[in-house]
């Protein structure tokens, strides 16, 4: 067991923390008021590789695996949770789904444009009347001679404001309430196919959020992705995988958290001395560096098991479930550290905290994490 990085990662790190620190820290706060990350960003994030750091070279990715992937995530949530969720969404879950369920001719017509940087993509999973329980989606699917038509609604769905793919899934069969659902790949210019407004969202708020509605959408018989009622199946594997990328999105964010504090607290003083030589504060940081690096090593050892070829659905839930807590526990405890300065706009706590808090959400909450390991641990007997 070695818990040093090899060299090409340590290099990946390097490159990336470079990149959040110069290209998106300066800019994060203005991202965040105004709802929206440049073209040019994603433009340069497609040149270093990171829109396609799970896709194989062959289809114009990097091909870094998941160990790959939470090292990128991290650092750029360290310095913007928007852009991390962005990279999520259009990595972990649409070009995530493409990777498990889609065709060769797919694979070969969709990925590479996506894993360059030049479309962004979307996944459509949530509804307004099913979010945790997403088997129960109402959007159909039904068959006319050589198209399939979509009708229905979708909530939250991330990047779909400027997606340039979506990945769609919908009831096909009313025989089973997880097997009679299919996916379905819908470009943008597809007629039928609207795109809310963003959401005025608390948090991640470079990141936009929209509501998508179906209406008559046709799309061809061969977009269907992935076996026929079977999407819903490969919605869970994308899931499982999409949970390292929101655990190692919540480790930056809370590095993020401990960084800003350490630094606020070398320079204020109070009573005399710096607030870091009070042993108040030395226990808040102490916690916040501990629990920052368990949660790390948790996100390493799901991603390690991914890049091994092994399912890791109680590891992945585990290590999304303790990050995006740990994250908003640091959060919290920087603006403590940080006093009245903490609660404004003028350093970035604030900002760090309102997008921890979507991590305890997203990608299945915290409560349906417990149940996925409870279930494990129950089919395991307790070992």
């Amino acid at each position: 067991m070695d818990f040093e990085l090899p060299d090409e990662m340590v290099a990946l790190r390097d490159m990336a923390r470079r990149f959040a620190a110069e290209e998106i820290a300066p800019h994060a706060r203005a991202w965040d008021r105004d709802g929206e990350i440049p073209l040019e960003t994603i433009k340069k994030l497609g040149e270093l590789g990171f829109m396609g750091v799970l896709v194989p070279t062959d289809l114009d990715g990097a091909e870094l695996g998941y160990l790959g992937n939470s090292i990128v995530m991290e650092e750029v949530a360290r310095q913007c949770g928007g852009t991390a969720l962005m990279l999520a969404a259009h990595n972990g879950l649409c070009l995530g789904h493409l990777l498990v369920a889609a065709n060769d001719e797919q694979r070969k017509k969709y990925i590479p444009p996506l894993a360059r940087g030049e479309m962004i993509g979307s996944w459509c999973l949530t509804e307004p009347g099913s979010g945790s329980d997403a088997a129960a989606l109402k959007t159909t699917a039904v068959l006319d001679g050589n198209e399939w038509v979509l009708n229905g609604s979708k909530m939250f769905i991330t990047n779909g404001h400027r997606a340039g793919l979506f990945v769609v899934t919908a009831r096909t069969s009313e025989e089973s309430k997880t097997r009679g659902i299919s996916a379905f790949i819908v470009e943008r210019d597809a007629k039928g196919l609207i795109i809310g407004p963003k959401e005025d969202k608390m948090g991640m708020r470079a990141s936009d959020t929209v509501p998508v509605t179906l209406e008559d959408v046709r799309v061809p018989k061969e977009n269907l992705c992935g076996a026929l009622n079977n999407g819903f199946i490969d919605a869970l594997t994308v899931l499982e995988r999409g949970r390292i990328t929101i655990g190692a999105l919540s480790v930056g964010l809370a590095r993020g958290a401990l960084e800003e504090s350490l630094a606020y607290g070398k320079e204020r003083e109070q009573f005399g001395k710096p607030l870091v030589a009070h042993q108040t504060i030395q226990m808040l940081l102490a916690d916040m560096a501990m629990e920052t690096d368990a949660a790390r090593l948790l996100v390493r050892r799901a991603a390690l098991k991914q890049d091994a070829g092994e399912s890791s659905e109680m590891e992945s839930s585990m290590c999304k479930l303790f990050a995006s807590e740990i994250a908003t526990k640091a959060c919290l405890n920087g603006i403590q550290i940080c006093g009245g300065y903490g609660y404004t706009k003028d350093i970035p706590i604030e900002r760090l905290m309102r997008d921890a808090k979507l991590c305890e959400i997203g990608e299945g909450s915290s409560q349906v994490q417990r149940m996925i390991i409870s279930r494990r641990l129950l089919d395991l007997g307790g070992k």
